[in-house]
């Protein structure tokens, strides 16, 4: 489990492919390794992989990740490249502060960015959704945004609004987004287990 609070934005130094799915080398800056062991989780905007092969040489830190040929196609870790910059955050641990949301690091779908608008210091983004997440967000709800927890303000049929203050946009790529960028959208969970409850309750 993760929050959605990025400790780190990270950069892909290399991508070699093995037999049809990737394995990735992702350099860190301000994440530490040091307690990191093979196999521990950490999610890579939004996505959660398995550390691989770690490098804790003090000032070049890195960690591997093997990518599924189904997690390329349905996130947007198949796009990616070297040098393409990416959130991360290890997994919650006992004791950490919750301070965003429960995220699983299991992608919903792909948004995409429908607009940009300077609001004072912060700025307003829209994104396009699948119709069928659409149903999961509401105003005032949360939404992890490539691995990123953000309070949704507006709701569409297809379509939601969030707002990023200036730390948000300084300490993860989102501060880096233009339109038509594709995006990691995982809905929140406590939206599924709701709509679960209200289905048992009707049959």
């Amino acid at each position: 489990m993760f929050t959605g609070i990025v400790q780190d934005v990270g950069r892909i130094v290399s991508l070699e492919r093995r037999e049809g799915d990737v394995r990735l080398r992702i350099a860190v800056t301000n994440l530490r390794l040091d307690h990191t062991s093979p196999g521990d989780s950490i999610a890579v905007s939004g996505v959660c992989l398995t550390a691989l092969d770690l490098d804790k040489t003090p000032g070049a830190q890195s960690f591997a990740a093997d990518v599924s040929n189904e997690t390329l196609s349905l996130t947007t870790l198949g796009a990616l490249s070297v040098g393409s910059r990416v959130n991360l955050e290890p997994a919650l641990r006992a004791g950490d502060a919750l301070g965003g949301h429960l995220v699983s690091g299991h992608v919903d779908g792909l948004g995409e960015v429908l607009s940009i608008e300077s609001d004072a210091r912060s700025v307003r983004m829209r994104f396009g959704c699948p119709p069928a997440l659409a149903r999961y967000f509401a105003r005032k709800g949360s939404v992890a945004i490539d691995g990123v927890s953000l309070t949704i303000n507006e709701v569409g049929a297809a379509d939601f609004g969030v707002n990023l203050i200036p730390h948000t946009q300084t300490v993860t790529t989102l501060g880096e987004f233009t339109v038509g960028r594709k995006v990691n959208l995982e809905v929140d969970q406590v939206a599924r287990y709701v709509e679960r409850l209200l289905e048992s309750v009707r049959t």
